[in-house]
């Protein structure tokens, strides 16, 4: 079976990592070339922006973000000093900034009042029910509060209040979102896991890659248990990622790079795979070779 026979339909599954997430462009470029096209699309906290830029009406997807992540900064997503920061925990006690930075980054790329039923594409966003601690899928509805909610990094962003529901980001227990997207309807997955899926940087050496070595484990853990269990079912291409670099979720400093880095991992792999019916092609584990 080649990659044009796979099952319809076909879901997309972007997931969580902050600044990574550049990775999902290269990601795409690849698919595009490769003729796979989703039918639907289910995405985590980063991945939710890019999917829901990507279920938009109209034929230009990935010109879209590329252009929207060309220009992305740190001081967009991430508003205010070092004195608004400890100004904010001052007053909130629970976060570093307010989300009036992803507000507008919605606003302006997605639309302050569009829908999910505006959409070209079934969407799903995910996000994590403070409650209960369990996933919780949102699939209609206005987008820009389940956004904000599947971007919510506990610590980083407040919760968001939905529906009567207090959430945070959905990375905290799916991260890659396999099992929503079947539960959407998809009969073959393609993940595209921006959380160096197969690999690892070295040891980290400062406070910030502690907590970003700390989060990429959790996340790994979480789609090394989940990815067998979907690929029991159908078709499941788990997109490698490009070789480790030491890169903060944080920093918007890396982007080009970073998709073009995916961009060829993911070509690459491509060229190089066939499906025969249910099973893992690729894995989020640990690459020995």
């Amino acid at each position: 079976m080649s990659l044009a026979d796979l099952p319809r339909p076909i879901g997309f599954v972007l997931g969580g990592g902050g600044s990574l997430g550049a990775m999902q462009v290269g990601m795409l470029r690849a698919l595009a070339e490769a003729g796979l096209t989703p039918d639907l699309v289910a995405g985590t906290s980063v991945g939710s922006l890019n999917a829901a830029v990507l279920a938009l009406p109209g034929d230009d997807a990935l010109a879209r973000l590329h252009g929207i992540w060309a220009h992305m900064t740190r001081a967009e997503a991430f508003p205010g000093g070092v004195l608004s920061r400890v100004r904010t925990l001052t007053q909130s006690k629970t976060h570093l900034f307010p989300n009036s930075g992803l507000t507008t980054i919605i606003a302006d790329h997605v639309g302050a009042e569009t829908r999910f039923e505006d959409l070209a594409l079934p969407l799903g966003v995910v996000t994590t029910q403070v409650d209960t601690a369990e996933p919780l899928l949102i699939r209609s509805g206005r987008l820009l509060e389940p956004l904000l909610a599947s971007c919510a990094i506990p610590g980083i962003f407040p919760p968001v209040e939905h529906d009567g529901r207090l959430l945070y980001d959905g990375g905290l227990v799916a991260n890659v979102p396999m099992r929503q997207a079947l539960a959407m309807g998809a009969k073959s997955l393609v993940v595209l896991d921006c959380a160096f899926p197969g690999k690892l940087p070295g040891a980290p050496r400062t406070f910030a890659e502690v907590m970003m070595f700390t989060a990429m484990i959790s996340m790994r853990n979480q789609a090394v248990l989940e990815a067998p269990a979907a690929a029991a079912r159908v078709p499941v291409v788990y997109l490698p990622g490009p070789a480790p670099v030491r890169v903060n979720p944080l920093d918007f400093g890396h982007t080009e790079a970073l998709a073009e880095q995916a961009y060829s991992a993911a070509r690459e792999f491509l060229d190089g795979i066939s499906v025969s019916g249910p099973g893992l092609y690729g894995a989020p584990g640990l690459v020995v070779t």
